[in-house]
This record gives structure tokens, sequence and C-alpha cells, in this order.
């Protein structure tokens, strides 16, 4: 769940390291891309930002918010805007397409491929939402817009939105994978700016789960604000996290955990971290699995454990596991912070790594033999540490239907995010199957990819595309060829318009 603010925590737009745009520099460069951004420029807006390779600040802007140090050594654009003003996109947009330039998205959202801030063309141009990042809420409407560029977390302990807890996701990106909004602005090809009245219905669809980068550049959601509700329950938002490695009885507890995780209270936020620790001694690596538990509502943690004693009693979790409170710092508990303070939110910088994430959607749990040979495979490395995620399913989510909006795996009973390298078909008789499916979200470059952008088609696009969306693929082409036929928001794995069928 996000936790919304208005407050922009940081700028890179000092006047010494930036470059500003005006007619002297398109005389200085002699560049027509930045000629046609001075022409088409409004008047009495800010002045378009623009970093060039020139420009102490340009490798900060690129590398800012990259985790993965896998593409680190990527080489960056020739120009990066960090847009301040809707028209600054509209202008990026018009100008690339007129000039015949790769224009890539990046709000800071989840992109473990890198697909949103590198290409083959070494005239591309990165659209950087980073400075692009106010909320503006109705409390008396219960509703938010929020720029493309905003973190999920900001400054207010009272009013949230449906999301995920890692906090420094961009939500741009974020919510073109999956969310649940009531309305949106989209710049399109023609670099105009829709909103849900104006664009199609189909458009609106494709938007709010076909993946970022598809249909046009997101300027800002409108999402619906949880109800005030929440507010009474900041003092009583309980917390809990029971260890066992496989000599504690791990492997009992997660069989029976994925029968009964995604049936639990709605209350209930519950999710299961498999990791290489070592044993009691310190001697031998062992499997340690964490029984991460939140539960939001009146009766703390009295309430807590009596669900737990009747549907999952062999955890056993006691009152004195449980820790109370508020609301907003159950955020850092989960995020794996807790007792920093809560500026942590605003950070988006992090440590910089080698890694590779997988998804998988889980339909049949895992039997006990399959979890022995899972425990294998995690302890077969001795030189990284893997860890698994489950995360359930169940509740509101798997009451919407496979077509409602282009995420399709919601009958899942969960999710399994994998983080570091992994072994091949470990898991191939419990996921998904015709097509193993993976979440969009997390795009994964084994999958399959466009070699460029004259290797577009709609068969080598199908391949990986019916496993991030199923049956909803093709109207998703549909919409893609009906807004973009020629293809000009485009990624390595991008949804194709027929015009590109093959």
């Amino acid at each position: 769940m996000g936790i919304l603010g208005t407050s922009r925590i940081f700028s890179f737009l000092a006047l010494s390291s930036i470059l500003l745009f005006s007619t002297s520099i398109v005389t200085a460069f002699g560049d027509d891309f930045l000629e046609c951004l001075n022409i088409i420029h409004l008047p009495n807006t800010p002045t378009i930002p623009i970093y060039t390779q020139n420009n102490a600040s340009y490798e900060t802007i690129l590398r800012f918010s990259e985790r993965n140090e896998r593409f680190s050594k990527s080489i960056g654009p020739k120009y990066i805007i960090t847009p301040t003003h809707e028209s600054h996109v509209q202008a990026s947009v018009i100008c690339c397409k007129k000039h015949g330039l790769d224009l890539k998205v990046r709000s800071g959202g989840h992109d473990a491929e890198g697909l949103s801030y590198q290409s083959d063309d070494p005239s591309f141009v990165i659209l950087n939402f980073v400075d692009f990042r106010n909320v503006s809420g109705d409390v008396n409407d219960g509703t938010a817009w929020i720029q493309a560029g905003a973190i999920l977390s900001e400054k207010s302990k009272t009013y949230g939105f449906p999301a995920v807890v890692a906090p420094t996701i961009g939500i741009g990106g974020h919510i073109s994978g999956g969310g649940i909004v009531i309305d949106a602005r989209i710049v399109n090809v023609d670099g105009k700016i829709l909103n849900k009245q104006t664009m199609s219905a189909d458009l609106f669809w494709a938007i709010r789960g076909g993946g970022g980068g598809n249909f046009g550049v997101i300027l800002s959601w409108k999402v619906k604000l949880v109800p005030g509700v929440v507010v009474r329950f900041l003092a009583t938002t309980t917390i809990a996290n029971i260890q066992k490695t496989l000599g504690q009885g791990a492997t009992d507890l997660v069989h029976k955990w994925q029968f009964i995780a995604h049936k639990l209270d709605v209350n209930i936020h519950r999710s299961l971290l498999l990791s290489v620790v070592s044993d009691d001694l310190g001697k031998e690596r062992t499997v340690q699995a964490s029984f991460s538990i939140l539960f939001v509502g009146d009766g703390g943690a009295q309430k807590i454990v009596q669900l737990l004693e009747e549907s999952f009693p062999e955890l056993g979790l006691k009152i004195e596991d449980c820790i109370q409170i508020t609301w907003v710092e159950s955020h850092l508990y989960l995020y794996g912070s807790y007792g920093q303070p809560l500026e942590t939110f605003l950070v988006r910088e992090t440590p910089k790594i080698f890694f590779k994430q997988k998804r998988d959607h889980v339909t049949v749990p895992i039997p006990k033999n399959g979890l022995l040979e899972l425990w294998r495979t995690l302890l077969e490395h001795a030189n990284f540490t893997p860890t698994v995620v489950f995360l359930p399913y169940g509740g509101k989510m798997s009451e919407i239907s496979d077509s409602e909006l282009p995420y399709p795996d919601r009958q899942a009973i969960y999710l399994v995010f994998y983080d570091a390298n992994w072994a091949n078909g470990k898991m191939t008789p419990y996921v998904s199957k015709s097509p193993r499916t993976a979440l969009v979200n997390a795009r994964d470059l084994d999958l399959g990819r466009y070699e460029n952008a004259q290797d577009i088609s709609y068969q080598k696009g199908r391949s990986w595309g019916i496993k991030y969306f199923k049956n909803n693929f093709d109207r998703l082409v549909k919409v893609k060829t009906q807004v973009d036929p020629e293809n000009f928001f485009w990624n390595v794995q991008s949804i194709p318009p027929i015009t590109h069928m093959k």
C-alpha cells in the first residue's frame, strides 16, 4: 500500500549542472531535435531541462534509481530530459517521432531488465520523471492524482492506496503493470494529452496492466484512496515474524502455508521469505522460512493470534511474538527497515548489486518432496545467497476475472519471486502451464526479445506476450494497432501492432 504526500524530496535541476534549452543552444549544437523542441516549447512554461553527455550531472541522472549492476556499463542516451511540465513530455514525443529518435521513458518503477534506459540507437532520448512527482489529493472526494515519477511512499501517515510494499518504486511503471486506478493522463503518439473521457475504453483498459512504454507516455494516475477507516487502525496495526529453519520444521510449515495463506482473513497481509542462513551452530548452511504477518484491524495481537490458531496452529504464533505499531511504520517493517526513521521511505538511491529476477504463478501446492528439491537447489551454490518469496493471492484480487484487466493471473494461489541465479525446471510441475506465465512488472528477457526495431513481429511478440497476458495479448495488439500503428513506442519486449504481423 503506497503512502501519499506532496513533498518533492530532491531535485537535480541545479543551474550549474543543467543544460537549459534556448535558441542559442540550438545554434551551438546545430541539432534538429533541439531546434524542434525550441519551436514547440510553449511560452510561459518552464524551460525544458535537458542533459547532454557533456553535463557534469549527466551520469548521476542516468544511473539514478538504477540498482542492477548488470547494466551499469550500458551506453547512455544522447539526451536526458527531466520534465517538470506536461508540455515537456508532449514536445519530446513530437520531436523524437519527427526526427526518428528512439524514446525511452523512465519513472523508477519495475524495470529489472533495464528496458527504460537502454537502446541500440546511440542517439536515443530518455524521459526521466525524477522531477515529475507531485501528488495532489482531495480528501473530501477520497481521490488523488499522482504524477508518474512519484514514489509509492511519501509523508502522509493517514491516507494510502493499494500498491506493493517496496516504497522506493516509481508509480508510473508500477501501475502500468496492473494497477487499480480510476483515471489517467497520457501523451499519445501525436503528442496529445488524453484522459479517461477522451481516450477510448480499450486504451484505458490496456494501460492498466498492459505494461509501460507500449501505448504512450503516462503523465499521472488518479487513484481512489483507502477509506478513512484506516486512520482508526493506526495504533492497532499488528505485525509478527516467525522464523523456522529446516531443523525446526520449516518444510511442514511451508507445505501447510500453501493451502491456507490465500484463504486467511482479508485483514491479514502474509508473505513467506525463503533464504539461506547458517544453522543454529553456525557451521552449516540451511534454509530458513520467515513467515511475515501484518494485521490491520481491531483486536490487535489477541485477534491475530486467534485467527492463526484457527487456520494455522502449527505456526505457534503467540501474543509475545506480536508488535503493535502505527500503520505507516508497518511499511518500514515489511520493507526490512523497521526501527529506521520514516524518512527512509524517501531515499530512492539504494546499493547496486548484480541480480536476476524471475516470477512464477503457482497453481498447485508444492508437495513435500518438491520442497525438498527446492531446498537442495537453494543450497547448491555457495557463492551467493538466493532468496525466494511466496506472496499469496486470494481476497478481492481473486474476484477479478482474467479479462477484466490485462493482467490475467489473479486466480493463482500465490506468486513466487526468485532473486539471484536460478536453476531452470525445478518449479515446472507446480506452476502455471500452457503457457507458463510471468509478471510484466518483472520482465524477464530470458523469455525472448526482439533484436531491434526492424525485428518486431506478432509471432515473436506472442511467444512471450501470452506468458505475461494469456488471452489478453491479442486484445492488447488490437489496441496497439489503433493507437500506435507505426510502433513509435517500443522496447525489446513490447506489444506489436498488427501492421508488424509476420
